[in-house]
């Protein structure tokens, strides 16, 4: 395997770096806007951490939409059709404005009934719900920001993605501040002005980059209602491969629910705990996360070039680079964890239990990195997107969930224990991956006859 080629680098970073700092921005300013929220009080963390566990719903399902029809965009700029990019990217309009659509309106009229799913204190309920009608309409913002931003990373313009997220998040933490607890004529409007800060950055968000798009990238521009009439074929070919990569989010997001819906029941301190330390982590992941778009980016484009060979060689390096980023960000996650906690204002059995999240979470970070390049950069870039649906449901669903839930009220372990019982699932997703990668049966050229 040659680790030596410098033009494989010079790609990897001109992807991942962008990407990375983008998550980095992201997650450092969702860290501020938790210090934020934690200063009203632990009430105020929980509520707005089980609100947005309907966004991470909706956003994973939204990933798998645009992961999946990405698969196509990469593949096409590879093979250097424009043309096709277009409907692939009016097809993840037409499917990512309905899912948006569909979770707006419950947002919107049933927050309430939403939340009792991972609650029963009243107080985080009617918080919550708050937070949920308020923030509703920007699922739809969301929607296309989605759809425009993985187009162009797909295409390997991953800066300006990076651009136009700084700015939504610089916007979204600024008017956090202002919103929750006033400035001048602005009353303090706590959870609410969190909620109205995230509308707006959110739009600002949307209408950026499709600026962008029609007046700097015009060869990705619709503007004729024909790039949105399809041909039975094409849909059919497109969602064959994109379904699995929903519902593999989809389960997967349940799955995550399912945990949350375990960790809230234990009490109000250690679904706390586990909010602030999925926004620490969040933080530790950025790497994985420009890694992994990176390894697809550039796997897409190399096997819409008809390069398989060379698909295989940049899979097998970035297994390798990925792991060792992994073990490297586990060690500086464990030494930072005691000075991080400490930021939050949260009580001292809140703390004590976040301590213990990060350390344990600081344990499998190389798994984590390793599983991240294995499904969203070598599987899913290569087509292989029911295999991966399959690992990832089997080691949720058939592991993850049931341990929650007999390690949280069977067992009646602390949080730690149950995050640490839980998160065995990444080395048995781990080690069945190698053995897909190694077989090579992951690459597959999905748009050869189109």
């Amino acid at each position: 395997m040659n680790f030596k080629d410098r033009g494989f680098y010079i790609k990897l970073l001109a992807i991942a770096l962008p990407i990375a700092l983008q998550n980095l921005i992201s997650s450092s300013l969702n860290m501020v806007d938790t210090l934020m929220i934690g200063r009203l009080g632990e009430i105020e963390i929980a509520s707005v951490g089980l609100a947005n566990q309907f966004f991470f719903l909706f956003v994973l399902l939204l990933f798998g939409i645009n992961s999946g029809v990405s698969i196509f965009t990469s593949q096409f700029w590879g093979k250097g059709d424009t043309s096709n990019i277009r409907k692939v990217l009016s097809l993840a309009i037409i499917l990512g404005g309905g899912l948006s659509a569909a979770f707006a309106a419950g947002a919107l009229f049933f927050p309430q009934l939403i939340l009792r799913i991972f609650t029963n204190d009243a107080e985080v309920i009617k918080l919550g719900a708050s937070y949920l009608r308020i923030v509703s309409v920007s699922y739809i913002f969301t929607a296309f920001s989605f759809a425009f931003s993985f187009t162009l990373r797909s295409i390997g313009n991953a800066k300006l993605t990076m651009f136009v997220s700084t700015i939504s998040l610089l916007t979204n933490t600024l008017l956090n501040y202002l919103f929750i607890f006033g400035f001048g004529n602005i009353p303090s409007m706590g959870v609410a002005g969190a909620a109205i800060a995230t509308l707006i950055s959110r739009a600002i968000e949307m209408l950026l980059i499709i600026f962008y798009v029609y007046n700097y990238q015009k060869e990705l521009a619709i503007r004729r209602l024909k790039d949105f009439k399809h041909s039975k074929t094409f849909v059919i070919r497109i969602l064959n491969t994109t379904i699995p990569v929903i519902l593999n989010e989809g389960f997967w997001a349940l799955g995550m629910t399912m945990y949350s819906i375990s960790y809230a029941r234990i009490s109000t301190e250690a679904i706390a705990a586990v909010q602030i330390t999925n926004t620490v982590q969040s933080i530790f992941m950025v790497v994985s996360m420009g890694l992994g778009n990176a390894c697809a980016i550039m796997i897409g484009n190399v096997i819409g070039a008809k390069e398989e060979t060379k698909a295989i060689e940049y899979a097998g390096r970035f297994s390798v680079l990925g792991t060792l980023a992994g073990f490297v960000i586990g060690i500086l996650m464990f030494i930072a964890s005691p000075l991080i906690i400490g930021f939050f204002n949260i009580s001292p059995q809140v703390q004590f239990n976040a301590q213990r999240i990060l350390y344990i979470i600081a344990f499998f970070m190389a798994f984590k990195f390793f599983n991240t390049l294995l499904i969203i950069g070598i599987l899913r870039s290569g087509g292989d997107t029911k295999f991966s649906m399959f690992l990832e449901m089997g080691s949720v669903w058939l592991y993850g969930v049931p341990m929650a839930f007999i390690g949280a009220h069977v067992l009646k372990l602390p949080i730690y224990w149950v995050i640490a019982l839980v998160s065995f699932e990444e080395i048995i997703k781990g080690i069945v991956g190698i053995y897909r990668v190694l077989s090579k049966k992951w690459v597959k050229n999905v748009i050869e006859t189109m």
